[in-house]
């Protein structure tokens, strides 16, 4: 399976490891790029972490070394999307640090009256209160931005509420539609395409979740390939309404 990516987007979570465990095959497939000098971003939804987090994760957990430059998280397409819009910058956020904090230090001030934005994103200690807070600020006007759609996601547990579940929510409760910027949406991606300064006919994205990462290329012109690795089942495959570019059971049968 030879081909002629310039570049890799990459998925984390399902891909390179599950919950608290390596995944074996994701681990090679980094060191072999970094071996072949092959330009890769990770682009993922999670958003608990920054990507100084992140990349200390995958040396400390997974002896997996890269950069934080490496790391493009649905935070940082957050913050990109928001500068861009420039409708003010006061903020009221459900999350945990690898959002709040990078929101906060990004130049936005926190505000539980009248923020132009409320953000809600995956928030392990979710509390009744912030649900009602941000419900509140919604409907007196907020602008209201979903991190990402991801409603489950794959830990060693199995699969568990992700942000999209939140934002259900919200979205129930102000009867308001929200923007979501991560995968499979084209905030992300573009924003990652600039990162990586590379046009989509360069670059693959490659994840384990059909409705997030395959959905990332198969809506925005970009190939993809699938790895059975997490939350997209081998079963399912061959019934999906549209198929990647791509499908392998590891990423050990990925030729470059």
């Amino acid at each position: 399976m030879k081909n002629h990516y310039k570049g890799y987007l990459i998925d984390l979570d399902g891909t390179i490891y599950l919950g608290k465990e390596v995944i074996p095959a994701g681990k090679r497939f980094v060191e072999r790029l970094q071996e072949l000098k092959r330009p890769f971003l990770f682009v993922t939804n999670n958003t608990t972490k920054t990507p100084e987090a992140v990349a200390d994760r995958l040396a400390k957990e997974f002896d997996i070394h890269v950069s934080a430059k490496t790391v493009y998280t649905a935070s940082l397409a957050t913050i990109d999307y928001m500068k861009e819009q420039r409708k003010g910058n006061r903020v009221y956020v459900i999350g945990e640090s690898g959002l709040t904090e990078l929101i906060l230090s990004a130049g936005f001030e926190w505000d539980e009256e009248k923020p132009d934005y409320v953000v809600v994103g995956l928030d392990t200690d979710i509390k009744y209160e912030k649900l009602a807070t941000a419900t509140l600020c919604i409907r007196n006007g907020a602008t209201f931005i979903g991190t990402n759609p991801d409603k489950s996601i794959p830990t060693e547990r199995g699969l568990l509420p992700g942000a999209g579940s939140f934002i259900s929510l919200i979205q129930t409760a102000t009867q308001a539609d929200p923007i979501m910027i991560g995968k499979p949406n084209a905030i992300i991606m573009n924003e990652a395409l600039k990162v990586m300064k590379m046009n989509k006919e360069d670059v693959i994205m490659v994840g384990d979740n059909y409705e997030t990462d395959s959905q990332s290329g198969l809506q925005n012109g970009i190939d993809s390939l699938l790895v059975l690795s997490g939350f997209t089942a081998k079963s399912v495959v061959s019934s999906l309404p549209e198929q990647p570019t791509y499908v392998v059971d590891s990423l050990d049968e990925w030729t470059f």
